[in-house]
């Protein structure tokens, strides 16, 4: 394959920039402690989406990302391009192979390091928006919770999930084992539901949960650092 090939079948994925424009516009309107999702965690947030057991269409997962009204129309429809151009770029990405997440960076006494917390908390709210599926999948086939057991160690790890048992924290090999996994683990959902897709009953008891489904917001979640690709 020459390299024009290459350039030609690769995914539309945002450039440095566009993702630096992005990241900007998202942290100049976010408070901290407000537990609003940064770039990262936008970034979760489709992922789970993008492998998820149904569609969620951009009325549904907007308003987990932007808060209030735009106060330029160029402004807004420059940001709803990119965010749209974020999403498409997840399921091109995992069609080739070619899926990296973004991820955080916090100062640590021996410098930069990746950060999963706000990826997890974005993967976390996408999963909520089906919670109905995923929750009653997760319970009745263990081989799903095996192949998000990379995803869960992270979340439980930086206390985005809370876990029944007490577990130890990972050590950096393993933290970092475990983000190496993430492409693998997103590409291995996205065939788990394409093999085992919802069924009638599952879709029916999500239309009933959906229905009855009270107002829960959660608490904010504390973020901070810089978003990595």
């Amino acid at each position: 394959m020459t390299m024009s090939e290459t350039k030609t079948e690769w995914p539309s994925s945002l450039d440095d920039r566009e993702l630096d424009e992005l990241d900007a516009y998202l942290r100049t309107h976010t408070q901290e402690g407000d537990g609003h999702l940064l770039l990262d965690g936008v970034h979760g947030l489709l992922s789970a989406l993008a492998v998820g057991p149904t569609q969620v269409l951009p009325e549904e997962w907007l308003p987990e990302v932007l808060h209030e009204p735009f106060a330029d129309e160029n402004e807004g429809n420059r940001v709803l391009a990119l965010l749209a151009k974020l999403n498409d770029s997840i399921s091109a990405e995992l069609d080739v192979d070619a899926y990296e997440p973004i991820l955080g960076e916090i100062d640590t006494e021996a410098g930069p390091a990746l950060s999963a917390a706000g990826w997890c908390e974005g993967f976390s709210r996408g999963i909520d928006l089906r919670a109905a599926l995923w929750e009653k999948r997760l319970a009745d086939d263990p081989s799903l919770m095996e192949v998000l057991g990379p995803v869960m160690a992270l979340a439980v790890d930086e206390g985005i999930l809370s876990a029944e048992a007490e577990f130890e924290k990972l050590t950096d090999e393993e933290y970092d084992d475990c983000l190496a996994q993430l492409p693998a683990v997103l590409a291995a959902v996205n065939q788990y539901w394409f093999e085992h897709p919802a069924t009638e009953a599952e879709l029916d008891a999500l239309l009933r949960a959906n229905e009855s489904k009270a107002e829960h917001p959660a608490p904010p979640r504390q973020r901070s650092g810089h978003w990595v690709h």
